[in-house]
């Protein structure tokens, strides 16, 4: 069976398949035990019987999880390929549900751009929309991703125009960036040319080094933790 990650599409029709397949593993195995001791022994009442009663328990967890999935529907084919067009190359993830105590949210996609987040949700109860975007926004906060905004949506139109306006944000935030960063390695230039002959030269690691100190976080890398933990907290 191909191996798809959690995230991708097709993800969720490929978990059908293997949870389904491990669960009728996982009864086979106490069934199988439980019939041994019965006909070696003739009798129910053996310890083979224990043992295959106490390998139920982890079968029914197996099995909880795959009639989990089995709830689920995969992401359209429209959805998937409408954002890959618009997201390009930002960070993004399909067929993800997320989960908590009050209930639980399909995502058909999700996509991260700067320390934002934008879902679309096709199937999902509107009046948990509010909750969902709060009980994401809380546990990125534990997990150090703070200050991050999360907008659900139930309509592709709305979702597309999130995310084109995520990406419009994120390049001027970029541009600004590089040109200040421009502005400061002109002004260490100078101040190296302006140095008394007898002061300490500025290196051209010293000029990177600040350099990278004005340009700040790397935002792809905290975008792929963003993402990773709404992973975390799907099924």
């Amino acid at each position: 069976m191909k191996q798809i990650q959690k995230g991708s599409s097709g993800y969720i029709r490929r978990e059908k398949v293997k949870r389904g397949l491990i669960a009728l593993l996982m009864f086979a195995i106490p069934l199988v035990i439980f019939f041994t001791g019965l006909i070696t022994t003739g009798t129910r009442k053996n310890l083979l019987t224990v043992v295959a009663i106490l390998g139920v328990i982890p079968a029914a967890r197996f099995a909880v999880s795959w009639i989990m999935i089995m709830l689920q529907k995969d992401a359209p084919e429209y959805v998937v390929q409408e954002t890959e067009k618009v997201s390009g190359d930002m960070v993004h993830a399909y067929e993800l549900t997320v989960t908590a105590y009050e209930g639980r949210m399909p995502l058909d996609a999700v996509v991260v751009r700067g320390g934002s987040v934008a879902g679309l949700s096709l199937n999902g109860k509107l009046d948990q929309f509010h909750f969902m975007e709060k009980h994401i926004e809380q546990i990125l906060a534990k997990n150090g991703c703070r200050s991050v905004r999360v907008k659900i949506f139930a309509e592709m139109k709305p979702f597309l125009e999130r995310i084109s306006s995520m990406k419009k944000a994120e390049e001027k935030k970029a541009e600004e960036k590089a040109s200040r960063e421009k502005l400061d390695r002109e002004r260490l230039a100078q101040e190296q040319e302006a140095a008394t002959q007898g002061a300490e030269d500025v290196t051209e690691e010293d000029l990177q080094e600040e350099g990278s100190e004005i340009a700040g976080y790397d935002t792809l890398t905290r975008d792929e933790r963003i993402l990773a933990v709404i992973k975390a907290i799907s099924l």
